[in-house]
């Protein structure tokens, strides 16, 4: 009886303290497919890892069904307890905490660079530099590391009520459902076949054009957190796009739906005015497109590119032998022993003023070609024009000077080839029709010439004379294969002196009014913001080291040579400018290889910093 007695009340004692030393916690439970979620209230301990409280959970929720997929998301935190090992007490989580057991993949509506919509599943848990990898995987894009997300812009609609374009339009967006991770459909087709082909509607106009892109700056999603702690919700929609404009070896033999996306990209950036062309190179632009058009419509749906094709090991040895140019071992070696040597009377330009980088200055209608090379100095870069006085001159110099660029004389192989593919590049970019050639018939055009323009140039010409003026310099490419037309197209928007820059107003330290800084993938432009004129370019293989100090958000670069540059963000949080920069240093440690595995710990290392 007495032993009775003592064993009652030592339980009574263990229940007691078991008490004290626990606390009531309510997780709600989410499931794809109840519209409803559970709430339940489990009674537990610190001590308690959360491997152990998700056990607990599903034991009381009683349900048949596959649970591996699910974590802990904590609201308040806005993270996630993906450690299961940890304790509560390690991760601080207490009666109060707002707990969530929902499934770390969840559908989201991704905008393409296309512009067409697809809803795929993908990880809410991982960082964001993972889940581009995981979507690009099922979309059969390579290079995941070019590429990032980013949020819509803001609806006009909300701020101005002049926007009529129905819902509709946009929910007509959603062209494909795709499911799971798997890199096909439920066809068992590949998933390229739902995303190379889809071309946009042109008969939307302008209007959905304007409202479905805008201004990149500061909507890029962290890459270094999960799209759940940047607060994306399930069914999101989100945009695809190149970040990193440094596109390592676009090779029609085997990346045809990375090209097509980029050359979509490339397209509405010129639509869209995001990048500032000429009107010789606006009409250029648009007699592309116009061309690229007429081939996909005339294309089988499912018909990749009209290309045969090609297995790896073939276009191995097809890249090879571009690489080479197909040179034979007798003219390799005549090129190694006799180098060749150029010499002309060239006009010399030297301005007073440091400036940026830019692509060669041509107007192929104007009879203007020039050449503007960049000679490094202290504090940054020199501008050095060159006026040629032909095409053929044009043209043999800017190969020579390509090849310099990257520590190559004339013997090299390819020499010949790239004053080859200059001079067809002027050729495309000539407007005049060529001599003997027949007037274009206008009625064979059946698309709106308005849409392969700009609204500026649009307004600038009536219809009639504009599609005279793209089918005249539609004749120069009408021969250009479909793959050849996006590359050339892609090609000279590379070529472009605003290419790639990415554009924020900062403050210098020192400075008392604001500036522009302009990051692109090879240097930092410092541009005075009442001119619009660059006074300071520094490239990032001068960069000696950069720091953020995240309290006061100013970012710290130093060069060689002493110099250093200390600016605040005020267009931006400065992660964005930090990602930005750390991401080309990154993308520059590429090698050749094609198989690389990418190196996640180095990418985090340099666009991650400490906040």
């Amino acid at each position: 009886m007495t032993r009775s007695l003592i064993t009652v009340a030592g339980l009574a004692m263990a229940t007691k303290e078991y008490s004290k030393n626990s606390f009531e916690l309510t997780v709600v439970v989410d499931q794809h497919d109840l519209e409803e979620s559970m709430k339940f209230k489990i009674r537990v301990e610190g001590v308690l890892h959360v491997g152990g409280l998700m056990l607990k959970l599903v034991e009381k929720i009683r349900a048949p069904q596959d649970w591996s997929d699910h974590a802990i998301w904590w609201e308040q935190k806005r993270c996630w307890l993906l450690k299961t090992h940890w304790t509560l007490d390690k991760y601080g989580i207490q009666a109060d905490a707002d707990l969530h057991y929902t499934p770390q993949h969840k559908f989201l509506c991704l905008q393409l660079p296309n512009m067409k919509t697809v809803r795929l599943s993908v990880s809410y848990s991982t960082v964001v530099f993972k889940t581009v990898a995981e979507i690009c995987k099922i979309c059969n894009i390579s290079r995941p590391e070019e590429l990032s997300l980013l949020r819509l812009p803001d609806d006009p609609k909300k701020k101005k009520k002049k926007d009529k374009t129905p819902d509709w339009v946009v929910d007509d967006l959603l062209t494909a459902d795709i499911v799971g991770s798997t890199a096909t459909g439920a066809s068992g087709k590949p998933i390229q076949m739902l995303c190379l082909f889809i071309f946009p509607t042109y008969r939307l106009g302008h209007v959905l054009m304007l409202v479905a892109c805008g201004c990149c700056v500061g909507r890029w999603l962290d890459s270094s957190r999960s799209l759940m702690e940047q607060d994306i919700q399930e069914n999101e929609r989100l945009l695809l796009r190149f970040k990193y404009h440094c596109f390592f070896d676009l090779n029609p033999k085997y990346d045809a739906v990375r090209i097509t996306q980029l050359y979509e990209q490339a397209r509405w950036s010129i639509l869209l005015e995001e990048i500032d062309c000429t009107e010789e190179e606006m009409l250029m632009f648009a007699s592309l497109q116009y061309h690229i058009c007429k081939l996909t419509m005339s294309s089988e749906p499912n018909d990749l590119s009209n290309e045969q094709d090609v297995d790896e090991v073939e276009a191995a040895l097809s890249n090879l032998e571009m690489t080479l140019e197909g040179g034979n071992a007798d003219s390799i070696l005549e090129d190694i022993t006799d180098i060749p040597k150029l010499a002309d009377s060239l006009r010399l330009f030297r301005p007073s003023n440091i400036g940026c980088e830019v692509v060669p200055d041509v107007n192929v209608t104007e009879k203007k070609f020039g050449i503007k090379l960049l000679i490094p100095v202290a504090d940054g870069m020199n501008e050095v024009y060159i006026r040629c006085d032909n095409e053929k001159q044009y043209a043999k110099w800017k190969a020579a000077c390509i090849l310099a660029s990257k520590g190559k004389t004339m013997a090299y192989s390819s020499y010949k080839q790239e004053v080859k593919s200059i001079r067809s590049f002027l050729q495309m970019k000539s407007l005049a029709p060529t001599p003997g050639q027949t007037a274009p018939d206008l009625d064979s055009m059946e698309m709106n010439s308005e849409c392969f323009v700009s609204p500026r140039y649009a307004k600038k010409y009536k219809m009639k004379q504009l599609t005279t003026k793209i089918l005249e310099a539609h004749q120069n490419m009408s021969s250009l294969s479909l793959m050849d037309a996006k590359m050339r197209f892609i090609e000279a928007w590379q070529s472009l002196p605003e290419f790639g820059i990415k554009y924020y107003v900062v403050r210098f330290r020192g400075s008392k009014k604001d500036e522009i800084l302009g990051i692109s993938f090879n240097r930092l432009i410092r541009i005075d913001i009442s001119t619009g004129t660059p006074t300071t370019t520094l490239r990032f293989s001068n960069m000696k080291q950069w720091n953020v100090n995240w309290e006061i958000k100013q970012v710290t670069i130093d060069f060689d040579q002493g110099i250093s540059l200390a600016f605040a963000c005020l267009s931006c949080d400065c992660k964005v400018v930090h990602e930005y920069i750390g991401g080309y240093i990154f993308l520059s440690t590429r090698s050749k290889d094609q198989n690389e595995t990418l190196d996640e710990e180095l990418f985090h290392k340099l666009t991650g910093g400490q906040e």
